[in-house]
């Protein structure tokens, strides 16, 4: 298993940097739908959507969605609202998350809400990547430090979890999960955002950038337990198994989904 999802990531890290680099904003935006359409292929999963003529409606939708809040995003002031509405819903969240006792399984069949659900995690994240890299000289540069802060923040979580891990952060959702390991993501996001104060000091000094990255490593963890939480109410370990060794999309996405429209709109604020 960790030999599969060394090569998985050996692959497409690599693919990931060039990408988000070198590709111009409008064939980065279709590469991110593609990843948003494969997410909600597994989001119906997860919604008990098993009619084809309803499977392929959902993703009609979805591409629907994306193709609106594409031209809505022209317009700079929807963009600061869509991303600070998101960012409020994910902080309120994140208390719901922390009080959850119990997580039951959701009855067989198609669920309605939680397919809705669906458009409100994966639109507006895409909306973020897509706005991030378009809307800024440096906008690539800033979408691969946001997903390099992701990744070391998750390193950080999964090797402090492993080396120090007691205390259960959302037991209910994801008994792996340990406040340790948030604090090793957090010692992970502090290194981020020192970073980002030196690579791009337009946006400010640490006294900005250490907070902004703190916050959307915690917000970045509540989108991975909001999937948990997601799985758990369907009965699955992972969304899906496009990925060897990772399992599905959204399972490698979960965590972007939430941190993305936080980190925009936490620039926007500057």
């Amino acid at each position: 298993m960790l030999m599969q999802r060394l090569l998985t990531a050996a692959l497409l890290i690599p693919l990931v940097i060039v990408g988000v680099l070198y590709l111009p904003t409008f064939w980065m935006a279709l590469v991110f739908a593609v990843i948003v359409l494969l997410g909600a292929l597994e989001w119906e999963r997860l919604s008990g959507i098993t009619n084809i003529a309803w499977k392929v409606f959902y993703l009609l939708l979805m591409a629907a969605a994306l193709g609106w809040v594409s031209i809505l995003l022209s317009n700079h002031e929807f963009g600061y609202w869509l991303f600070a509405i998101v960012t409020a819903g994910w902080l309120l969240e994140a208390v719901g998350l922390l009080r959850v006792k119990k997580v039951d399984r959701i009855p067989e069949g198609p669920h309605p809400v939680l397919a809705a659900v669906g458009f409100l995690v994966l639109v507006p994240a895409w909306a973020a990547l897509v706005f991030l890299h378009g809307q800024w000289e440096q906008g690539p540069e800033l979408v691969l430090f946001m997903l390099v802060l992701i990744w070391v923040s998750d390193s950080g979580a999964y090797f402090a979890g492993r080396r120090w891990g007691r205390v259960k952060l959302a037991p209910a959702i994801s008994p792996g999960k340990t406040r340790e390991g948030v604090y090793g993501a957090l010692v992970g996001s502090i290194l981020c955002g020192l970073l980002l104060a030196w690579m791009q000091p337009w946006i400010g000094g640490p006294l900005i950038t250490v907070p902004l990255c703190m916050v959307t490593c915690l917000i970045s963890v509540e989108g991975d337990l909001f999937e948990s939480f997601v799985k758990r109410q369907a009965g699955v370990k992972d969304s899906g198994n496009l990925l060897p060794g990772h399992g599905g999309v959204l399972d490698r996405i979960d965590s972007v989904t939430a941190a993305a429209p936080v980190f925009v709109f936490g620039l926007l604020l500057l």
